[in-house]
């Protein structure tokens, strides 16, 4: 299994180059999942829910079954945040893997960049970052593209990642 990173400031673009990343491998017929980083509290459940009430009765794990998907929550209850490899390890075999965000761990990543926040590209000072995806100009050695061409940076990344 393959990993491929997408990183980049806040409200750079990554969500948006992720979700047209992955439905270009999609229709390449790439099997790809994803794994999204968030740096604060989210909760994919609903409040009232029998699976929210079995989390919040004190449950470590809560399986989700439906005819068309099925969902693990797992609750921390103060253990610290698994690293990457370990959440790695919860996939089931595809093609690749796009991971959004930890941008300070050791895999290859693209950039996600946009002049308008005003902060210097995070390439600048992270070898980890292979090539920049930019909506303007941006001065840089590594390979710079269109944040709208989705397809150059899918070739990109396939070959990158060897597929």
């Amino acid at each position: 299994m393959k990993i491929y990173g997408v990183t980049g400031w806040k409200n750079a673009g990554k969500t948006g180059l992720m979700e047209r990343l992955i439905a270009e491998l999609a229709e390449r017929r790439v099997s790809v999942s994803s794994l999204k980083h968030a740096h604060h509290t989210t909760d994919i459940d609903q409040p009232g829910r029998d699976s929210y009430r079995h989390r919040q009765a004190g449950a470590r794990e809560v399986l989700l079954a439906t005819p068309n998907r099925w969902a693990l929550m797992h609750e921390l209850r103060d253990a610290p945040e698994p690293p990457l490899d370990a959440l790695l390890e919860r996939f089931s075999p595809v093609d690749l893997v796009l991971i959004e965000g930890y941008k300070n761990e050791a895999h290859p990543k693209i950039e996600a960049f946009r002049a308008v926040n005003g902060k210097r590209p995070l390439a600048e000072e992270n070898g980890t970052i292979r090539a920049l995806a930019s909506d303007s100009p941006v001065e840089t050695v590594l390979p710079l593209f269109d944040l709208d061409d989705t397809g150059a940076i899918a070739d990109f990344i396939l070959n990158e990642v060897g597929l």
